[in-house]
């Protein structure tokens, strides 16, 4: 479903999921114009978002494993480290991270203009 989304008091911040329809350890994915996103809500009730493809194979990073601050590739269970986005070694990559805010139950990402995101 496309819906426009509402921007904050920062031009760049944008409004992508409730809070409260996070899962718990797990992933939700967000599209934004061809861009995917995977929202991770961790169990301290902190809110991650990284680029939602593995940097190995593509896979579709809010489908893998959570476990502690560590999402699992679902394709090759490549090991990233959510906060910042590193591929655990002897592996080796990264994803992009995206800086979260929660705002009156509201799940923000700073991203650089509003658009129309898929939720």
């Amino acid at each position: 479903m496309e819906i426009k989304v509402h921007m904050d008091s920062a031009p760049n911040w944008i409004a992508v999921a409730l809070f409260d329809e996070l899962p718990v350890q797990s992933g939700k994915t967000v599209r934004y114009h061809g861009l995917e996103i995977a929202l991770f809500r961790f169990t301290s009730g902190k809110v991650h978002a990284v680029q939602n493809r593995c940097p190995h194979k593509n896979g579709v990073l809010a489908e893998g494993l959570v476990c502690d601050e560590h999402v699992y590739c679902p394709m090759h269970e490549r090991k990233i480290h959510i906060p910042s986005g590193n591929v655990q070694k002897p592996d080796t990559g990264c994803v992009q991270t995206y800086e979260t805010k929660i705002e009156n139950g509201q799940v923000y990402i700073a991203l650089p203009e509003e658009r129309e995101v898929a939720v």
